[in-house]
């Protein structure tokens, strides 16, 4: 009678048993042997100091450039806090008391300008645990929301737990201007999303021993807490601080007075105001004191010129105009745009002010017909006309005005 060779249940009593040379394995055998295997994978490929590859800056900011067009400064900053970064996590014990501090990073833009897109840019070349957590979700413990922990849940989750690895992980908190306090005045309430969860980030940015629950929040009360070491932990933080141009722009103004004062005031680029921002301003907009302290490091991305969109479409590795015209190869066509075309669209991007977000909205517009139609038909060859892109934006916000 057949029966598995490795737990001898006969045939009647397993799922499946398949035959080999010389022996048969049952499907549950199957099943503890390749979550042995995952396992001894997940030890071969586990975080160790020694087998990082210490990128220069300069190494980090050109694998930035294939992905990410423009902004060298917020690449530079960016470039240089991930390579000490390293460097802190690598240095040898030495007995000269001379204890290198990690310097997070805050980065300030406008809505589209490539905060995010930096941030997972650097994912991909990272050998280090790094996770990217949303603040608008965060409120004060106790509340309707999610906990200050669950970011270094996410943490614990992107290193498969393995605590010492996630202790020296880097995390970016996205949209933080979204947890600025609400009024410049401390308020006697609560402000459950916004100053109270500054307050609980104070620790983690700064470095302190945090019990983490591994499934997030405290639904689990039975759950086994971890403690984490956020000492090591680089903390990149990224907001658009919409309006934050008028408390730069009255800052500047008050230190106006006598002749070489006015010639300076003229020096200024009304169009670029966040290149002059300074931590008072983020006081003014509404982070407390004690968290811009704690990202020592502050540096903009520049808004988005007409001639920097055009090169966004095109010449980015991820490009959107190069995945587009991959979705369409899959099906075996050859996609092609006019060159009036790419102008329009990047036309479009910079009447709807959406920086580079925008520019997927509007070619989303344009190709949806064609990318329902192509499948169903023969064509090889497609080519994008101007008088079709017209057409198909004309359209779209003709019938969002009848709609309102």
């Amino acid at each position: 009678m057949d029966k598995c060779s490795f737990c001898g249940r006969e045939r009647k009593d397993t799922n499946l048993l398949i035959a080999g040379i010389s022996g048969h394995i049952c499907d549950s055998c199957i099943e503890q042997a390749n979550a042995i295997l995952e396992e001894e994978f997940k030890k071969k490929n586990s975080f160790e100091l020694d087998q990082i590859k210490l990128m220069k800056p300069a190494e980090i900011k050109e694998f930035l450039d294939q992905y990410v067009i423009g902004q060298d400064e917020a690449k530079k900053f960016l470039s240089v806090a991930v390579y000490n970064h390293y460097k802190r996590l690598m240095q040898p014990e030495t007995d000269d008391d001379v204890e290198i501090e990690k310097s997070n990073i805050l980065l300030v833009g406008e809505t589209g300008t490539g905060k995010t897109l930096l941030a997972r840019t650097i994912a991909k070349m990272l050998h280090v645990p790094f996770t990217i957590v949303d603040a608008t979700v965060l409120t004060e413990a106790g509340y309707v929301g999610e906990d200050i922990e669950s970011i270094l849940t996410r943490l614990l989750q992107a290193a498969d737990y393995n605590v010492e690895a996630a202790e020296k992980g880097i995390v970016f908190i996205d949209e933080i201007d979204k947890i600025a306090r609400k009024s410049d005045n401390p308020s006697i309430t609560r402000d459950v999303s916004g100053e109270g969860v500054q307050q609980g980030l104070l620790k983690l940015l700064e470095g302190a021993v945090v019990n983490v629950p591994p499934q997030g929040g405290r639904k689990h009360p039975e759950q086994k807490m971890i403690p984490v070491n956020t000492k090591n932990i680089l903390f990149i933080a990224g907001g658009a601080f919409d309006g934050i141009e008028k408390k730069i722009a009255q800052r500047l103004n008050t230190k106006v007075v006598g002749y070489q004062a006015s010639k300076r005031k003229e020096m200024l680029d009304p169009s670029n105001m966040l290149q002059y921002i300074a931590p008072q301003d983020l006081k003014s907009f509404g982070l407390i004191p004690e968290i811009i302290g704690r990202l020592p490091v502050i540096t903009y991305l520049h808004p988005l010129t007409r001639e920097t969109l055009r090169k966004i479409l095109t010449e980015p590795k991820n490009a959107i105009i190069k995945q587009y015209k991959k979705l369409f190869s899959i099906d075996g066509i050859e996609l092609e745009f006019e060159d009036s075309v790419l102008d329009y669209i990047v036309d479009k991007a910079v009447e709807f002010k959406l920086g580079a977000r925008g520019i997927r909205t509007i070619c989303e517009t344009i190709m949806i017909d064609t990318m329902f139609d192509a499948p169903s038909k023969n064509k090889k060859h497609i080519t994008i006309k101007l008088g079709f892109a017209k057409e198909k934006i004309e359209k779209a916000n003709f019938a969002r005005l009848k709609a309102s």
